[in-house]
């Protein structure tokens, strides 16, 4: 039987491989770290493909390029940070504009958002995107933008991308998807309708706790046009060595996955189990709400868990830091293991008002789940739970 030709590359190749070849002058099979600001010209506006490294850079390139490929993307555009990803978002936009946005987002977008953008004229809206109506009842005459986080950040809540996609086709409103917690390893939101893929590349994609950065990712040349211009006219770009972590990060990402799904499930279970937890956050779960959602959507669950102690907001915080392997730190997506309290770090300039109206309470605790044995995980936490009783 004669064997059917493979016509695309698996995630996994991509992601040694996209973007990426080996270096012309030497060979070397990993991308140049380019330590230089400029380039030599053989005549005015005559060069390679590269005048100003604020404007672009080839170890910056191939890291956009291998990110667009993951995303199953045309363009790809690296930043400083994932927040500069975010606002050249929002920089698009016209005073005046229209955002509506989930109510369960990452504390800094809703400050950025509320505290910086909205100063210029652009509106936002927090509705509970996981229903699709009250996405859809939110949008306005001005609406141009629908900002979705799924899984949510920190209530792990789910949100129907091409469900909202579908309703909002032909509106001229573009649909925005912050893939962090996802990664495109285990959901594309491109493919199910989105225009827009934004991350933080400090965390799964990067996955070392040792860069900062962030990206967007699209398929549309106007987009990409815009969002280049600002790139390049607002200067967030990161350095050549942070590109080159991120690219070196990027080639174990789908092993990574697989190892912090399935530790993230064993803890999940185990907590579900545990008589001194109230709730347990966590899409991998039967009883989590969004959990079809997640299996039609998603080819995992991911490593993030949020959950909640049975008692006060003294106890959970005692709990936090008796931890041994977990590290009481922010951020998440690293090999390592973090536990953090969202109100007071991630989440701190959310308004308790509007924390506690989607179910972020005072004492709710996340957990960034690392690639370490879950069996250690599972008896770190109990060890923790166990000395505050």
């Amino acid at each position: 039987m004669k064997q059917q030709k493979k016509t695309t590359l698996g995630l996994s190749t991509l992601a040694v491989h996209a973007g990426q070849k080996p270096d012309s002058a030497t060979g070397a099979i990993m991308t140049p770290v380019y330590l230089t600001s400029t380039y030599v010209q053989e005549a005015p506006d005559k060069h390679k493909g590269f005048d100003y490294s604020r404007t672009v850079h080839p170890t910056r390139a191939a890291l956009e390029a291998n990110l667009a490929a993951l995303e199953g993307g045309k363009y790809g555009l690296c930043f400083s940070s994932g927040m500069a990803a975010i606002s050249t978002v929002i920089q698009a936009l016209e005073p005046g504009d229209h955002v509506v946005a989930g109510n369960d987002i990452y504390g800094g977008t809703y400050r950025v958002f509320t505290k910086v953008f909205a100063r210029f004229g652009v509106h936002f809206t927090f509705v509970d995107t996981t229903s699709v109506d009250a996405v859809v009842s939110a949008v306005t005459a001005k609406t141009k933008l629908l900002w979705i986080e799924t899984p949510s950040n920190p209530m792990l809540r789910l949100t129907d991308i091409a469900g909202i996609c579908e309703r909002v086709r032909g509106l001229k409103i573009k649909v925005a998807v912050d893939n962090t917690f996802a990664t495109p390893v285990l959901q594309r939101p491109l493919a199910l309708g989105a225009d827009i893929v934004v991350h933080s590349t400090t965390k799964y994609l990067g996955g070392h706790s040792d860069v900062i950065g962030g990206c967007i990712v699209v398929n549309e040349d106007d987009l990409f046009g815009k969002y280049k211009f600002l790139q390049n006219a607002v200067g967030a770009v990161p350095g050549p060595l942070d590109c080159f972590l991120v690219l070196r990060g990027t080639k174990t990402l789908p092993l990574r996955m697989e190892r912090h799904c399935s530790n993230a499930l064993a803890v999940a279970e185990y907590l579900a189990a545990h008589c001194e937890v109230a709730r347990v956050h966590y899409p991998g779960l039967a009883a989590h709400p969004g959990h079809a959602l997640a299996k039609k959507q998603m080819s995992g669950f991911g490593g993030m868990i949020s959950f909640e102690l049975k008692g006060d907001l003294e106890r959970a915080q005692q709990m936090m830091s008796k931890t041994r392997i977990f590290a009481l730190a922010e951020s998440l997506g690293g090999v390592e293991s973090l536990i953090e309290h969202p109100p007071t770090m991630t989440h701190g300039s959310i308004p308790r008002e509007d924390r506690l109206k989607v179910g972020l309470v005072d004492g709710l605790i996340r957990l960034s789940v690392g690639i370490e044995d879950a069996d250690d995980l599972i008896a770190d936490i109990d060890q923790a739970v166990a000395s505050v009783l």
